[in-house]
């Protein structure tokens, strides 16, 4: 390392990205420091996936415990307490995050438990005031929840404070028709809460297959999830009693006792400094290349802030790349094709590859296979509740080039199945494949 620089490597943000970026730098020799003003660990572990997984989990028990009764257990009426709930998940939530401050401790990179900004292409500036200078600049800030800009929106919250709650409210009403958004509708409705979500548009989770998200809007409705669409929201008022009565456009007005926001993720820039450096932003994200270099040579950007694909194991793998790239000697790039997403609703999706519109529009010959069935447990528990799989095939070729399944544990059968379409296997490998029985990944082998 030169005598000019403090650092090989300084990191602006220790979440996924960050982390794995600032680790793998270190054991390639660099001496890497980090700066953190929340907590390590970033949005997935400290206030977004992680926590909100177990939420999931928690919610799931409501119908668990229905259930079993028809599987002769006897199970007397249960109460949810809330605050044991979030407590333990915030607990589990500052486990975690011990983890990957020692993960950091163990590669030996210095962690600034402060603000840093930068200064120029090779200075940043804590908030203590030191001036620190690093051959390298890395930003890893994330993204951050988008709040709308009319009166009365500091009356709502966001996922950032929904695992804080004192306690459940009564009537929530969510904004939002993405994945963050529905998988908050399912949770809460598990809690007894009443839940509307309301939407500018006319359809919940756009990107995702159309038939999928159709399914998953069918069952939201029969369970009791309220929908307002095209319903632009206007103001928020604070009614005597505490609660809020909440105006939308073209519709009445909706009372409640929780407004959450789930309206999309901005990159998270401001007051960073970009424009000290020259920094080119490009539709309110850091513009890189593929190698997640920005136009300044010594200043690199990963993860959501780079708002290519908002996903922890993205982020993790472009700041893992960029630390091979830049300190291990082995120049790669992030492959973006056939990267798998779930929504964790209730019943939760599974996706990977195109859906049946996108494949009609690109590839115009297309052969679409469905299984749309009841679980096994779902019978003896006397839900109707139905799944739905999805295969998408090239007509010419016989490849598999998309898999959507709204399903229990859709995801977990979808990380095998992901690697399938990644493969460029066909519809007769699928075929081919003996079925698992009795099992519900087997109808994935069963479409004809």
């Amino acid at each position: 390392m030169s005598d000019d620089y403090d650092f090989d490597l300084f990191v602006i943000g220790a979440g996924s990205g960050g982390v794995r970026a600032s680790r793998v730098a270190a054991g390639h020799g660099a001496r890497v420091a980090v700066a953190e003003e929340y907590k390590v660990g970033g949005t997935c572990v400290i206030r977004g996936c992680v926590p909100k997984k177990l939420l999931v989990y928690g919610a799931h028990f409501a119908e668990d415990l229905k259930d079993a009764r028809r599987f002769g257990w006897n199970v007397p009426d249960c109460a949810f307490d809330w605050p044991t709930l979030r407590d333990n998940v915030i607990g589990e939530v500052s486990r975690l995050e011990g983890l990957y401050q020692q993960t950091l401790d163990n590669n030996k990179v210095t962690t600034f438990h402060e603000r840093a900004t930068i200064e120029g292409p090779h200075e940043v500036r804590l908030a203590s005031g030191r001036l620190v200078k690093a051959k390298y600049i890395l930003v890893a800030t994330g993204a951050w929840p988008n709040v709308p800009d009319v009166p009365g929106a500091e009356l709502g919250i966001t996922s950032n404070e929904v695992f804080h709650l004192e306690k459940m409210p009564r009537r929530v009403a969510i904004f939002g028709g993405g994945y963050i958004a529905n998988e908050f509708a399912g949770i809460f409705h598990e809690f007894a809460c009443e839940v509307t979500l309301v939407l500018r548009g006319d359809q919940i989770l756009r990107g995702y297959d159309e038939q999928i998200r159709d399914r998953l809007l069918q069952i939201s409705m029969s369970k009791g999830i309220q929908f307002r669409f095209n319903a632009p929201l206007e103001r928020i008022e604070k009614q005597e009693d505490g609660s809020l009565k909440v105006f939308i456009t073209g519709g009445a007005p909706i009372e409640t006792d929780l407004v959450l926001f789930a309206t999309g993720r901005n990159p998270k820039i401001d007051g960073l400094g970009l424009e000290n450096a020259g920094v080119e932003i490009e539709k309110g994200a850091i513009k890189v290349d593929a190698h997640s270099r920005t136009n300044v040579e010594s200043i690199y950007a990963v993860g959501d802030v780079t708002n290519r694909v908002q996903l922890t194991p993205v982020a993790i793998r472009e700041g893992h790349a960029f630390a091979d790239t830049v300190f291990g000697g082995n120049p790669r790039t992030v492959d973006y094709d056939c990267i798998p997403s779930a929504v964790f609703s209730h019943p939760p999706i599974g996706a990977v590859g195109m859906t049946e519109g996108e494949a009609r529009n690109k590839l115009g010959n297309v052969k679409v296979y469905t299984s749309d069935f009841r679980p096994m447990k779902n019978t003896l528990a006397n839900r109707n509740e139905r799944s739905l799989y999805k295969l998408v095939c090239n007509g010419l070729t016989d490849q598999v080039v998309g898999i959507h399944m709204l399903s229990p544990d859709a995801p977990e059968i979808l990380q095998a199945a992901a690697i399938a379409v990644k493969a460029g296997l066909t519809k007769a490998d699928f075929d081919a494949t003996v079925a698992l029985h009795p099992s519900m990944a087997e109808e994935l082998v069963l479409m004809r």
